[in-house]
């Protein structure tokens, strides 16, 4: 006899889950940044402006050592659990669509040095390819260069005494010159968003 028993639908895997509360928190800090942006009024210094960072190896990063070739910026925190590893997910692989011999450099600045050393925002970018560059320094230098960027950053505490970030989550676009070009869009197939820095290249 046939059970009358409907079958349970399949349950949505916990991993997909995730990723897509990921997008869905990326887009939600990329808008509050792009809101950030378009707030600007006249008379307004522009986006970006000088910075000395360290990295992991000891050495200092400048705004002067990226001029010749555009380069992508974007800020976060190694503790970030959603928003920034997706991000930068997303990013090494348009690196990957550029191909190896690519110019492209991505910037990735913390927004949290007291727990993001040069040493650990190194081993963390690097997880992401060679191209990726992080990047971190005392407090008041990362308040400047977050100032510049117009980057929103807001400390949240947690019950076990610990704290999460929340940030803004544009990623900026910045020219041969050094100067911003526009909000780039990572909401897009990879290659697609390789084809618009090609020509720059």
């Amino acid at each position: 006899m046939a059970s009358n028993k409907k079958k349970a639908p399949p349950k949505t895997p916990r991993s997909l889950i995730l990723l897509l509360a990921g997008f869905a928190v990326a887009l939600a800090l990329s808008a509050i940044g792009l809101g950030m942006l378009a707030k600007q009024q006249p008379g307004v210094s522009a986006i970006g402006g000088p910075f000395a960072l360290q990295t992991g190896d000891g050495r200092t990063v400048t705004d002067r050592d990226m001029l010749g070739a555009p380069f992508l910026v974007f800020f976060g925190y190694t503790h970030c659990p959603d928003v920034c590893p997706t991000t930068l997910a997303r990013m090494s692989q348009v690196l990957q669509a550029l191909g190896p011999d690519t110019k492209l450099k991505i910037l990735f600045i913390t927004v949290d040095p007291e727990r993001d050393t040069p040493e650990l925002m190194a081993q963390y970018a690097s997880s992401f390819g060679s191209q990726v560059i992080g990047l971190s320094g005392d407090r008041a230098a990362i308040d400047k260069v977050m100032q510049d960027y117009r980057v929103y950053a807001q400390k949240v505490p947690e019950k076990n005494g610990d704290y999460s970030i929340d940030h803004s989550a544009v990623i900026y676009l910045m020219g041969r010159d050094g100067k911003f070009l526009h909000a780039f869009n990572l909401q897009r197939p990879p290659e697609d968003a390789a084809a618009e820095l090609r020509p720059l290249l």
